[in-house]
């Protein structure tokens, strides 16, 4: 089976050529304490058996400046592609969006919550970032989201604008999950499954959230893939902003998905990102 890690990030130890300028103002603690530069995540991934991965701009660093990220896409075109940042509400979106498909990126984050940033931000859905929207929509341009479920309805409403957009829901968009099936406290998101668009990513924080209160891992997967499908669920590290090896998180990952069958294993660890991101289909052929 191959793996393919949807959620991976990079910091270079050079902050004169790429100075820090994070979103909010204020850098994470992780990146400051565990930073890992581009070679250092292509050893990672050989280390944890990973054939190639999805490295998404680290907003609590660098911002919206995603030379970094191109720089990791440029120079491991073989395992990489890039998800790059941008400031939805800027007069240039568009144009940013544009130049960075250039560079060989293959799609765009919108940063609106982390842990710098906690809550949620309410541009989510503010009609000056419909441009963006439309872009990507008309270019087929994925989109990832790093946001919480208190921003759902604004998505909603995006996506009955924008139907064609596909979106990748960060950390299953942070779901409170302690009331346990049928997880009423989370309930739009399992409703927005009905969007075809949508697609969660699978990471420690979700599945952390999975165990606390009346939840169990066993039973938030068996509510997810009812809703979504294993086809629209992949699997991301969010290494190294989550503790400890990659190996590690990936084998934390695989126990507790140990009771899915084959083909829904396959999809999550690798098949669902394939599609998500075709790029991806054209890298890693060296390590298939």
């Amino acid at each position: 089976m191959q793996i393919v890690d949807t959620h991976t990030h990079v910091i270079s130890s050079d902050s004169t050529r790429y100075p820090h300028a994070p979103v909010g103002g204020r850098q994470s603690a992780w990146s400051q304490a565990h930073p890992v530069d581009i070679d250092g995540l292509v050893r990672a991934l050989d280390e944890a058996g990973v054939s190639r991965a999805v490295v998404v701009q680290a907003s609590t660093v660098y911002g919206h400046d995603n030379r970094y990220v191109a720089e990791a896409v440029r120079t491991h075109p073989d395992r990489f592609v890039g998800v790059y940042s941008i400031d939805a509400l800027a007069d240039d979106a568009t144009a940013e969006m544009e130049k960075c498909q250039e560079q060989g990126l293959s799609g765009f984050r919108l940063f609106t919550t982390g842990t710098t940033m906690p809550g949620q931000a309410d541009w989510l859905g503010d009609e000056r970032s419909y441009p963006t929207w439309a872009y990507a929509e008309k270019n087929d341009i994925p989109v990832c989201l790093q946001m919480t479920i208190q921003g759902l309805p604004a998505l909603r409403n995006l996506l009955e604008r924008f139907p064609r957009v596909r979106v990748l829901l960060d950390h299953c968009a942070r779901p409170d999950l302690s009331d346990g099936p049928p997880y009423r406290l989370s309930r739009e998101l399992f409703e927005l499954a009905h969007h075809p668009g949508v697609h969660l990513k699978l990471t420690h924080r979700a599945l952390d959230a999975a165990e606390v209160g009346k939840s169990t891992s066993e039973a938030f997967l068996a509510n997810l893939l009812a809703s979504y499908g294993a086809g629209r669920i992949a699997w991301g590290s969010n290494f190294p902003a989550a503790e400890g090896s990659l190996s590690g998180i990936l084998a934390k990952a695989r126990g507790a998905l140990t009771g899915l069958c084959d083909d829904d294993l396959r999809s999550i660890f690798g098949g669902t990102a394939l599609a998500f991101y075709p790029a991806l289909a054209t890298t890693g052929e060296a390590h298939a």
